[in-house]
């Protein structure tokens, strides 16, 4: 009873203690600012007083820009792991490698698509670290992410060297004044030479006529893979402590003019979306502060503003996000309170009816579509039987619902209410957007991939885009590539034998016309040894006449039925084939490809006539070779102008477009 009466007593105690608010304050979960400081702090509560230039010190935001496959996102893992982001080496191992690219297609591709924020902290200084993409055709990534960037991580190969996306994405960034830091990653290659991957690198400065302040750029050696970095080739530390001390030199912390509320101005960057919070603005603070619950208004010049409360304001920690009540100049936020939210929007302030509001900042400037395709409703002789969207108002919404994010992107209306006009920066642009759709299970028509051509405002007359092509490929097969590029109307920029490897390295200049379908052809002629780099290189007058595309036919389903092996077996001395025994095709379907120029009807649901007579060579049987498995690139890449793609969830059809069988050859 006694040992009762004492725990009862000590529960009391407990509880009135708890109770008590100086014990609620002191294990209450503190709000984190934007600069790692613990505060409280309510909406209505006034930002602390400090020095801009303090402020200013305790934050970097640098975007890391490299070609493809030049290491950037290996580099991005080990400095997140050398960071304490993760609280144990079992969390590390369960996260993998590539932490950044967390995208499906991103996994399985080997490239990133998407730019993706984190941040870090070093010393007591907050690093904001934004991964971009590698790939030219994701381009509109990488402009729109450098908005919200004071410097750049430029990481380049240390065989390879700059490369044309590498050129691409240091334009841009030159452009905007903005410091680079040089990080010359993969040091650790048998075959490294960092010393002319460097004086390639200031080359490359001067041609785009960089400052003399940005042509003495810092650099770094470092091994991704390895986490290790230093000053010097041969002398790598363990870690990746040279580059962070680096980058708190080389990267100019931000110009903070003021962290007044009126004078708030956030250019809208990148969308999010949040199954409880809804779509979520992620922006870079320019000037000003702002405040979760504060009155704002999203506003582009020369448009009605859309007005609006934050509802709640977060700021990037390690590889999630932590909410906070203010947030001044210089930091990274995310913020929702705001469904129509649209890139490019500016964030200013809306409080007494926004009459001291500062002006909306320039919306975010992108290149122009190349290329475009048709998407529509899936009309073939078996659709629908897949897929769980299939109406064109629901391909319309889901189209419509990318151009938030994917800011490169265009889509249009046709004179066909079940189809539209899918613009993009390339065909794997846009190849990536319908592989997203078949995933979530739309059936799909797709068109084959066409140039969109401009007129030239001085002359009146029509032009094409051109692409800047180099290809690594050994040396015995740079005939073949010569004459394939020939054909496809390029114009030779320089040829030659890169030290180290003995590759040989063919430039090009080639409209984008001919680009089409040629990756897969330069890769059959060299037998898959071509290492092959694009990137838009400008507009130019057009090219009178077609291009050639490719030099065979295709084998044609004769009628409707299911494929047999005996009919295949017949159709299979007629070219390569892309079908199996079992599968269902119906008239007009592409089966295979022709071994000679021109389309070939083939029956290959034809069965073995039973009969009672024995045959002398019964027993002797042909055999059927394996199909080929063509992936949605490889079909996008086959198809011909009067040809469209059947897409599924399953699977991928290709067959004559009826439309031209209707109207003729001549239309």
């Amino acid at each position: 009873q006694k040992f009762t009466m004492r725990t009862f007593g000590f529960a009391s105690a407990a509880l009135a203690l708890i109770a008590s608010s100086s014990f609620c304050d002191a294990f209450a979960p503190a709000r984190h600012s934007a600069f790692g400081v613990a505060q409280k702090m309510s909406a209505v509560e006034e930002a602390p007083t400090k020095d801009l230039s303090e402020i200013a010190q305790k934050i970097r935001n640098i975007a890391v820009i490299a070609h493809v496959d030049h290491g950037k996102t290996t580099l991005v893992d080990a400095l997140i792991r050398q960071s304490g982001v993760f609280r144990d080496q079992g969390q590390q191992d369960d996260a993998g490698n590539c932490v950044m690219d967390s995208e499906d297609q991103e996994k399985e591709r080997g490239i990133t698509i998407l730019a993706k924020n984190l941040a870090v902290v070093r010393n007591g200084v907050k690093i904001n670290i934004m991964d971009t993409p590698g790939h030219a055709d994701f381009g509109g990534e990488v402009e729109r992410i450098l908005n919200m960037a004071d410097g750049v991580l430029l990481v380049v190969d240390s065989v390879e060297g700059p490369k044309p996306q590498t050129r691409f994405v240091l334009d841009k960034a030159l452009r905007k004044g903005m410091n680079a830091l040089v990080v010359v990653n993969k040091v650790d290659r048998p075959a490294a030479r960092p010393d002319y991957v460097v004086d390639k690198v200031f080359d490359l400065f001067v041609e785009l006529g960089a400052t003399d302040k940005q042509t003495d750029f810092s650099v770094v050696y470092a091994s991704g893979l390895l986490g290790k970095s230093g000053l010097e080739p041969d002398q790598l530390e363990d870690d990746m402590g040279p580059l962070f001390d680096t980058v708190m030199t080389a990267i100019d912390p931000p110009v903070i003019e003021s962290i007044e509320s009126d004078d708030l101005q956030c250019l809208v960057s990148n969308i999010d979306y949040d199954p409880f919070k809804g779509k979520m603005g992620i922006a870079r603070i320019s000037r000003g502060s702002v405040k979760a619950g504060q009155a704002v208004a999203l506003a582009r010049p020369e448009k009605a503003k859309k007005t609006g409360r934050v509802a709640s304001l977060s700021v990037f920690d390690n590889l999630g996000k932590v909410e906070v009540d203010y947030a001044c100049a210089g930091e990274i936020i995310m913020f929702t309170g705001f469904d129509n939210v649209e890139i490019g929007d500016t964030l200013i302030t809306n409080e007494a009816g926004g009459v001291n509001a500062a002006e909306p900042l320039p919306p975010i400037a992108v290149e122009q579509p190349t290329v475009r395709m048709t998407i529509g409703v899936n009309k073939s002789p078996l659709a629908g039987r897949e897929g769980k969207f299939l109406t064109s108002r629901m391909i319309r919404d889901r189209l419509f619902k990318e151009l938030d994010r994917n800011v490169a992107l265009q889509v249009a209306e046709t004179e066909s209410a079940d189809r539209y006009e899918v613009s993009g920066r390339g065909q794997l642009h846009l190849t990536v957007l319908i592989e997203s759709m078949r995933r979530e299970g739309f059936e799909l028509e797709v068109g084959p991939p066409s140039v969109i051509y401009m007129e030239n405002e001085e002359t009146g007359k029509m032009e094409e885009p051109w692409e800047a092509v180099e290809v690594r490929v050994p040396e015995e097969y740079v005939g073949s590539c010569v004459d394939l590029f020939n054909q496809r109307k390029g114009e030779l920029q320089d040829m030659g034998l890169e030290e180290g490897e003995g590759m040989s390295v063919v430039k090009y200049l080639v409209p984008t016309r001919g680009m089409l379908g040629l990756r897969s052809a330069l890769l059959s002629a060299t037998r898959g040894t071509a290492i092959i780099d694009s990137v838009f290189d400008s507009y130019k007058e057009r090219i009178q006449g077609e291009i050639q595309g490719r030099d065979k036919g295709s084998l044609l389903a004769f009628a409707d039925g299911v494929a047999s092996t005996f009919g295949l077996e017949g159709a299979q001395e007629r070219g390569k084939l892309m079908a199996s025994p079992g599968d269902e095709v119906y008239k007009g379907m592409i089966l295979g490809i022709h071994q000679r120029p021109g389309d070939l009807e083939v029956n290959v649901c034809k069965t073995k006539a039973l009969t009672n007579m024995r045959s002398a060579n019964k027993g002797i049987t042909i055999g059927l070779t394996s199909a080929i498995e063509m992936s949605l690139d490889g079909c996008v890449e086959y198809l011909a102008a009067d040809e469209i793609l059947e897409v599924t969830p399953s699977t991928f059809r290709m067959s004559k477009n009826p439309v031209f069988a209707k109207k003729g050859r001549k239309n």
